[in-house]
């Protein structure tokens, strides 16, 4: 019997939504953090997309957030020249680092203790978050502004993306020990730990690495340019979401595309996957955070399979279902969000 998909829509931000992160799995759930041009990322939990606070304090875009594992802690990076380092519980700001350029990646080591950073300067930083007043070790080599930069091989390896290459460091030894060129600017990059696997967009291409050695393992031609793609923890399947407002889902194995429609109102720049697969979200130029059900029709977080009658000829669907509301309320909360993409961001802390 088909299904339709049935996003889930988190509006908040007023500006385009580029980059977000989710946590682990925590005693309390999962949690997902947004990064916005807006200068106000936002964290919400990651099953439902309810919103749990803002962090205020940037004074431009912010380009990237990331939560540690147990999401006791936020890190984002913005055009103010700043990496803010944040408690995710109390919404307070821990500490600021300052660069001498945009900062555009922020990634935790797993035991919380170090971030690295990287950005238009070219650098990559890493901070002691012991030692807030201790300087940065620096590792140069980039000829371009760096994209991305995130730890890998249990932090004893650093991947980074300019424009049109990735590198692989030696964290111990601050040497780059292999590098990637590509023919057009790499758009994302997204590293899986279980199985060393790295995953590259640009142009149309969805390209798989070992993030060990950098060797291609295999990759896929979508129909239009690719701004992000994000592997399904178990690599059953691969979704990708780009220019042409569309999200696409593939099996990982055969290549095979299995689902693809219309997903925003703008180019969409990220996606990722949550972290028991269930579910998978996408950030776009609309201002929107979307959250989509990785196999529809299953009861998980707001969404409950509600069954047609036998016979009624009707399609079954998913039907987004919050406790104790009542379907007039329902009605009127689809109605608030059809009329308007946008919407202003709460005034308080996380």
């Amino acid at each position: 019997m088909a299904m339709r998909q049935t996003p889930l829509t988190c509006s908040g931000h007023t500006r385009p939504v580029v980059d977000l992160a989710f946590s682990g799995i925590t005693p309390y759930g999962y949690f997902l953090i947004s990064a916005c041009k807006d200068g106000k990322p936002m964290l919400r939990q990651g099953d439902t997309g309810d919103w749990i606070g803002t962090f205020l304090g940037h004074k431009g875009a912010v380009w990237g957030a990331t939560l540690n594992k147990d999401a006791t802690k936020a890190a984002t990076a913005a055009a103010d020249f700043t990496a803010k380092v944040w408690d995710a519980v109390s919404g307070d700001e821990l500490m600021t680092l300052a660069h001498k350029h945009i900062v555009k990646s922020v990634d935790f080591t797993q035991d919380s203790n170090y971030l690295l950073t990287a950005g238009q300067d070219k650098l990559l930083r890493i901070y002691d978050l012991n030692k807030p007043e201790a300087d940065p070790k620096e590792i140069s080599g980039h000829t371009s502004g760096i994209k991305k930069a995130l730890w890998c091989s249990e932090d004893k390896q650093i991947l980074s993306a300019d424009d049109k290459t990735v590198r692989l460091w030696d964290h111990a030894t601050m040497t780059e020990v292999k590098s990637l060129n590509f023919n057009m600017s790499v758009s994302s990059m997204e590293y899986i730990p279980e199985g060393e696997i790295l995953v590259i967009t640009y142009g149309r291409s969805i390209a798989f690495h070992s993030a060990v050695s950098l060797e291609p393992i295999k990759s896929f031609e979508a129909p239009a340019t690719i701004n992000s793609a994000s592997l399904h923890p178990e690599k059953e399947f691969l979704v990708a979401g780009g220019e042409d407002f569309k999200l696409y889902k593939y099996d990982y194995n055969s290549g095979e595309e299995l689902e693809s429609y219309k997903g925003h109102f703008g180019p969409i720049h990220c996606v990722r996957f949550s972290p028991d697969g269930e579910l998978y979200a996408s950030g776009s130029e609309d201002g929107t955070l979307r959250l989509w059900q990785t196999v529809v029709g299953k009861t998980y977080g707001l969404w409950k399979c509600v069954l047609p009658e036998e016979d009624s000829g009707e399609l079954a669907k998913p039907k987004i279902s919050f406790p104790e509301t009542t379907e007039e309320e329902l009605e009127e909360i689809a109605s608030e969000n059809s009329d308007s993409i946008y919407s202003s961001t709460p005034e308080v802390k996380a």
